[in-house]
């Protein structure tokens, strides 16, 4: 069995359930969670040009804010939706530009954005993206790549996935991070692994010319930091999937970028992946947040290229996951992956939020021998980067995160109440 990246480990961890064990349909007392401006910004927030949405109460409906020194600014006279300021030809200098009125200091909104315990008169955070189409890029870095062929071949059975792990990596190692997708030399393999009979669809995208890009969710489907992010109760493997989400205009330009969890049901995409809709889109499935970090002289998709993504998995049953790795080991280009989705050929009008992959894949024994990581009811996920703050959710049923609501036909009508359109 191949040795475990440093992204997958576990630091401590008890007995709590086997994992072939579905969530408990009983109420289950839930973690609290505790945000604030030291856990959530990033470490230069003096100096980046930040945007993200609150939900107002006593509006009815959500408003674009810039952060200023301690607090959020609403700058919806400008900019109606976060996709308007992502338009913009400069939106960092447009954000710096923009007029607004005080909405509260950010300790005080982020302090009420967790569903327990909130105080629905009052302010709280919500996905710092709207109208975008929300996308996501599959299999772009290796280790993801080889879970994803061991998922196909254990069809969904997590106690055959670490022998299969053994064959695979007989096969084409563990480190293919150098082999550029497309290339001749990955032609190459693709014919030495089909002549051995251990050719996959995932291989296909993983180092084939054309990336995976498929629909995370909807329109403003997308959960904010602080909130519940949703496995289905069906599930009994799945994990977190930490990544960079690209902020997309309708023009192809990549104009900012933010933290995303990709929440993924292995064992429903491992019975066929034409079941990737069930367990990629899903009730709050999709986290994006805490803010939209725009590109300006001092951040740019450069620095993207070169950060590191943290992941922290605290469960009730003791268990903590640890671990980093760089998006430098991303087997395609950000730039790349945005001009595969959108391009003369497939267009978004109101831009796009693009997952980029996941870098994280873990498989250490939870509980059971065997038996590999999968989620507990009421775990707190910690997606970190020190240029993009950190996002942090609890995991909790489908069923039982706040509903959707919330669309974009409620979307237009408050704003036409407000007077913004």
């Amino acid at each position: 069995m191949e040795a475990a990246p440093r992204s997958c480990t576990i630091l401590r961890k008890r007995l709590f359930c086997p994992a072939s064990t579905p969530f408990s349909m009983d109420p289950i007392p839930m973690p609290t969670l505790s945000l604030t401006p030291a856990n959530t910004l990033p470490a230069d927030a003096a100096r980046a040009a930040l945007a993200g949405r609150v939900w107002r109460p006593e509006l009815g409906g959500p408003s674009v804010v810039v952060l200023r020194g301690d607090d959020l600014v609403d700058i919806s006279s400008a900019f109606a939706t976060m996709r308007d300021l992502c338009e913009n030809t400069d939106p960092a200098a447009a954000l710096a530009a923009a007029k607004g009125e005080r909405v509260g200091s950010l300790a005080e909104i982020l302090a009420n954005t967790p569903a327990e315990g909130r105080d629905a008169s009052k302010p709280w955070l919500l996905a710092p993206v709207d109208l975008q189409a929300v996308k996501a890029a599959g299999v772009t870095f290796a280790i993801s790549m080889l879970e994803r062929v061991i998922e196909e071949k254990a069809r969904g059975n997590p106690a055959a996935a670490a022998a299969i792990r053994g064959e695979i990596g007989k096969l084409i190692g563990d480190d293919l991070s150098k082999l550029k997708p497309g290339s001749p030399e990955a032609m190459r393999l693709k014919e030495v692994l089909i002549a051995q009979n251990a050719w996959s669809q995932y291989l296909e995208v993983g180092i084939g010319p054309d990336a995976e890009i498929f629909t995370k969710g909807q329109p403003l489907s997308a959960v904010g930091t602080g909130a519940d992010a949703g496995l289905h109760p069906g599930s009994t493997w799945n994990n977190p999937e930490p990544e960079i989400v690209l902020i997309v205009a309708s023009d192809g330009r990549i104009v900012g970028a933010s933290l995303g969890n990709d929440v993924n049901l292995r064992d429903v995409e491992g019975r066929s992946a034409l079941l990737l809709g069930k367990a990629k889109d899903n009730n709050a499935a999709a986290a994006i947040g805490p803010f939209i970090r725009f590109f300006d002289a001092g951040f740019s998709l450069d620095h993207i290229r070169r950060t590191t993504v943290t992941l922290s998995v605290a469960g009730d049953d003791g268990f903590k996951l640890e671990g980093a790795s760089s998006i430098a080991k991303i087997s395609r280009d950000p730039a790349d992956l945005a001009a595969q989705m959108l391009n003369p050929h497939h267009h978004y009008p109101d831009g796009a939020a693009l997952y980029l992959g996941t870098m994280f894949a873990p498989i250490q024994d939870r509980d059971a021998p065997g038996g590999g990581f999968t989620h507990k009811y009421g775990d707190v996920v910690t997606i970190a980067a020190p240029e993009l703050g950190a996002l942090i959710n609890r995991m909790r049923r489908t069923d039982e995160c706040e509903p959707w609501r919330f669309g974009a036909s409620h979307l237009m009508r408050n704003l036409a109440k407000r007077g913004l359109l």
